[in-house]
C-alpha cells in the first residue's frame, strides 16, 4: 500500500455537502464528523468518537453548535470541549476530542491531517474553475476500494482511455500520442502533457460541443502530491483555432484507509454555460466514465492481493508521469518520517513527538526522470 502523508490538506467534501446535518467522513484512517455553524460560515471538524464510551459522533445531533453525544448525551463545542456531561456539574479535564484545522476554498471543503501548529492554509493547491464566474461545474465523489495510489497512476496515464473508456473519452490517438514529462521536486508537483493534431473527436466532446469531424486535442496535466490533480483540456476543430473549447477536469485524492479512497471529481467548462441539458449530460457521461475506472481499481486491488510477494511491474515510456508521481509521494513520506526523528530525537525524555507522521518503507527520490522500458 502507498504509505500515507500525513501533514497535508485533503478534500474532506464539497461545500455543498456540509450543512447542519452531521457528515461522516473517514480520512487516512481517522474518523472525523463535518458540521456547518448556525451562522453558515464556518465548517467544523472533530473526531467522529464520543470521549466517554467512543460512540460516533455523527450518529448523535445538533444542538445549536454544539454535538450532543446520541449516547449518553456528553455535549462538545466547536473546539471539541466538552460543555457538559450528564448527572454532574463537574467536567473532567480530559473531556475532549480532537478538532482539526478547516478550510473552505474553490468550493471544497479542506482539512488539515497532521500536527495542527503545522497547518499552513496558503498552501492548499487552488481550483478556481470551481465556483469562479464564467465556468459551469458538475460534480460527484465515488468511494473505491483501491489504494490511492492506484488512482494516482490511473490519471497520470491517460493512455487508458483508448481502451477502458473506448466510446465516451478514448480514442485511438490518446495511446499511440507520446507524453512530455516534468517534475517540480520542491513544490511536488507532477506535469504531464499531450498534444494531438489531428485526432478523433470522442462522444464525450462530440455531444458538448457539437463539433463534427477531427480536432486537435492538448491534455496538460498538474498533479499536487498528494491531494489534488488537474487536467487543462483544450480542443478545437483541425484547422480553426478560434474554435476552442476548455474543460478542467478535477479529481481530489482522499485515502480513507489503507486499500480506500474518496474519489471526488469535477467537470468545468467555460462554453454553454447556462445550458441545464448539457449539465446533466456531462454529469452522467462523466459518473459512467468515473465508474468505469472505480471497477477497474477495485478489481486491480483484489488482483493486486492475490499475488505472491515479489511480482514484477513491467514499466514504458507512457507510465513516466506515473513513476513520477510514485516517487514524489515516497519522497513525501520519508520526508515526513524523517522529520518525526528528529523531533523525537530533539524531545524530552518521557515527551511526545509533534509528529504523527508514519515511517515510509521506501525512501526514494523524487527526480524528473523516470525509469522506462522501451
Amino acid at each position: 500500500m502507498t504509505a500515507f502523508v500525513r501533514d497535508q490538506w485533503y478534500v474532506a467534501a464539497y461545500s455543498g455537502e456540509v450543512a447542519r446535518d452531521l457528515l461522516a467522513r473517514t480520512i487516512l484512517g481517522e474518523p472525523i464528523v463535518f458540521y456547518r455553524t448556525e451562522d453558515g460560515a464556518s465548517v467544523v471538524a472533530l473526531a467522529d468518537r464520543c470521549v466517554h464510551r467512543r460512540y460516533p459522533l455523527s450518529a448523535s445531533s445538533l444542538e445549536n453548535d454544539t454535538v450532543v453525544c446520541g449516547y449518553h448525551g456528553f455535549t462538545y463545542d466547536p473546539t471539541g470541549t466538552c460543555v457538559r456531561v450528564p448527572g454532574q456539574t463537574r467536567i473532567p479535564r480530559t473531556a475532549r476530542v480532537r478538532s482539526y484545522p478547516v478550510v473552505e476554498q474553490d468550493s471544497l471543503v479542506w482539512v488539515w491531517i497532521g500536527d495542527p501548529d503545522r497547518a499552513d492554509p496558503t498552501a492548499i493547491p487552488r481550483a478556481r474553475h470551481l465556483d469562479s464566474p464564467g465556468w459551469s461545474t458538475v460534480r460527484g465523489m465515488e468511494p473505491i476500494d483501491a489504494d490511492y495510489g492506484l488512482l494516482v497512476d490511473n490519471l497520470l496515464d491517460l493512455s487508458h482511455e483508448t481502451y477502458l473508456h473506448n466510446g465516451y473519452i478514448g480514442t485511438p490517438e490518446v495511446a499511440e500520442t507520446p507524453i512530455a514529462t516534468s517534475v517540480d521536486d520542491e513544490a511536488h508537483i507532477v506535469r504531464v502533457s499531450r498534444r494531438m493534431d489531428d485526432a478523433a473527436c470522442p462522444p464525450f466532446y462530440a455531444r458538448s460541443t457539437g463539433i463534427d469531424g477531427r480536432i486537435t486535442r492538448r491534455q496538460d496535466i498538474e498533479y499536487f502530491a498528494p491531494c489534488l490533480y488537474l487536467l487543462h483540456s483544450r480542443i478545437s476543430p483541425v484547422g480553426d483555432p478560434t474554435r476552442a473549447y476548455h474543460t478542467e477536469i478535477t479529481y481530489a485524492i482522499t485515502p480513507s484507509a489503507p486499500g480506500k479512497v474518496y474519489d471526488f471529481w469535477a467537470v468545468s467548462r467555460d462554453f454553454a454555460t447556462d445550458d441545464v441539458e448539457l449539465d446533466t449530460f456531462l454529469h452522467d457521461f462523466n459518473r459512467d466514465v468515473v465508474i468505469q475506472d472505480v471497477d477497474a481499481l477495485n478489481l486491480l486491488q483484489r488482483t493486486l492481493d492475490s499475488e505472491p510477494d515479489g511480482y514484477q511491474e513491467l514499466s514504458i515510456n507512457i507510465d513516466a508521469g506515473a513513476l513520477a508521481a510514485r516517487r514524489v509521494l515516497a519522497a513525501m513520506t520519508a520526508g515526513a518520517a524523517d522529520g518525526a526523528s528528529a523531533s523525537a530525537a530533539g524531545s524530552a525524555p518521557g515527551s511526545a513527538s509533534a509528529s504523527a507522521s508514519p515511517p515510509s518503507s521506501s525512501s526514494a527520490s523524487a527526480s524528473a526522470s523516470a525509469s522506462v522500458t522501451g
